[in-house]
């Protein structure tokens, strides 16, 4: 009895939604991965995967039972990496989820040098703002702003970024600056269509709090499409200090209301609970730590445990 072929079948199958293309990268024929799968059906005593002519799907006990069989696949995977690991140095892929604004400013900038110091790493960057499920997506690590939830993922900081409210020159003359936070109502504040967290500004001063729902005629789903619109004069926008300090310093954009103190935006590296963390995974981070440490828009950073 092979349950690793079992399982391997399975997985593959779900993840590329064919028997056809899970049997490519097995090595196997449709038919061998379709046996495979209905022996292990018939062994659990459930039906893990519905069938059609043109699709497969799970079901709800395929669905938690995929979700586990990731997880021991890639126990697996971190065991022989382990001992192929001992002594050597990184090798093979690492695959990092990233938002697209830290990915540009901050992570893109630093990956020559990484990859010069690992030239045996090679580096698959995934750009998106929406969680994904690390483990079934087969990500080593994923880099996210904000506060965290709960979750089964292990989280290190890599620092917290102040905001800033900010202007271009052009919009500013045309229509002037705001002197407290209640004025934002007047102008054209831009703002994001996933997360309305995004768009409730809140400022502190003198122990006092201010708290401005941002309204405007311009709404998007990506912040780097924020930023663009904002230089171009669109806009009032909030944005993370690692986005905007060079465009502060050389004037393309102007801060506002800044003896009002904003929220800063947490920026953390997350990986899964594993009882061995990839070497490749580790010196990643430790890397990325090094360079962000004591970054001009960083008021705090993180140590690697």
């Amino acid at each position: 009895m092979n349950r690793w072929s079992e399982m391997q079948a399975f997985v593959e199958s779900v993840k590329e939604g064919s028997f056809t293309a899970a049997g490519q990268n097995l090595q196997l024929s449709p038919s061998a991965v379709s046996k495979l799968i209905s022996r292990l059906e018939a062994r659990l005593a459930v039906r893990l995967l519905n069938r059609t002519t043109r699709q497969i799907s799970l079901t709800e006990a395929g669905q938690s039972f995929y979700q586990r069989c990731c997880e021991i696949l890639h126990e697996l995977d971190d065991a022989e990496t382990e001992l192929t690991e001992l002594g050597q140095t990184p090798r093979g892929r690492l695959k990092v989820n990233c938002s697209p604004g830290f990915a540009k400013h901050q992570v893109l900038p630093l990956l020559p040098e990484f990859q010069l110091l690992y030239p045996d790493l090679s580096i698959e960057l995934q750009l998106t703002g929406q969680a994904v499920d690390l483990v079934s997506e087969g990500i080593d690590l994923a880099i996210r702003l904000g506060n965290l939830e709960d979750s089964s993922l292990v989280a290190r900081s890599l620092g917290k970024s102040k905001r800033f409210i900010c202007a271009s020159p052009a919009y500013i003359e045309c229509k002037g600056k705001p002197s407290i936070p209640d004025e934002l109502q007047q102008h054209n504040c831009l703002r994001l269509s996933t997360s309305e967290v995004f768009n409730q500004w809140r400022f502190t001063a003198e122990d006092k709090e201010h708290f401005v729902s941002a309204k405007g005629n311009f709404i998007t789903d990506n912040v780097e499409a924020l930023y663009e619109y904002a230089l171009q004069g669109g806009g009032i926008v909030r944005l993370s200090g690692f986005m905007v300090e060079e465009d502060i310093s050389q004037g393309r954009l102007i801060p506002l209301l800044t003896e009002y103190e904003t929220d800063p935006q947490w920026v953390n590296v997350l990986y899964p609970h594993r009882t061995f963390l990839p070497v490749k995974v580790k010196v990643f981070i430790e890397f990325l730590q090094q360079r962000l440490a004591n970054a001009s828009w960083s008021v705090a950073g993180g140590e690697l445990n």
